[in-house]
């Protein structure tokens, strides 16, 4: 539907924008989230066999979809991030990751150095991030004020509620 009325809200969407963004409220509709349970696959029974689906306002993330590429494009203007930054980089992934390791690995065996390797995953890692700690890095490494407050109070103020359908 918006994509077929673009013409029509295209102006007033991008006024609420601006206005969200620029004061740092978020609309009360795009913090909350249905969750529902999405079968998977083997036993209907068990609980683990399903996963958690968040369903939340199309407004809201196209507007958090905005915060994250204007944030993305700071943090590699002003080289955030350094080049041995594998997770939640473009380009880049786990398996970027372990073959970089690999390849340093086993140049240094080629050398006969001695080495020890603790290698932990970090998954949840993300999950488990303190939203004060987060902020505090983003202003830190001097991210627009206007994103990361938006980005606070998005944070600070989601509400979730589990769906069930009947089938």
């Amino acid at each position: 539907m918006l994509r077929q009325l673009a013409d029509v809200v295209a102006e007033p969407l991008s006024i609420i924008f601006e206005r969200s963004w620029r004061t740092g409220v978020v609309p009360k509709d795009w913090r909350k989230a249905n969750v529902t349970p999405i079968f998977k696959k083997d036993n209907k029974e068990d609980l683990g066999s399903y996963r958690p689906v968040s369903l939340s306002s199309i407004l809201g993330k196209v507007m958090h979809q905005l915060i994250l590429v204007d944030t993305i494009k700071q943090v590699e203007e002003k080289k955030v991030i350094r080049s041995s930054q594998h997770g939640f980089t473009k380009g880049k992934s786990c398996l970027t990751n372990l073959i970089t390791f690999y390849n340093g690995m086993t140049g240094w065996v080629d050398e006969g150095r001695a080495m020890d390797v603790v290698y932990l995953d970090f998954s949840k890692a993300f999950d488990t991030v303190s939203h004060n700690i987060l902020l505090g890095k983003l202003r830190k490494c001097g991210l627009n004020e206007w994103s990361v407050r938006w980005t606070e109070n998005w944070l600070n103020s989601r509400a979730q509620r589990v769906f069930m359908s009947r089938v």
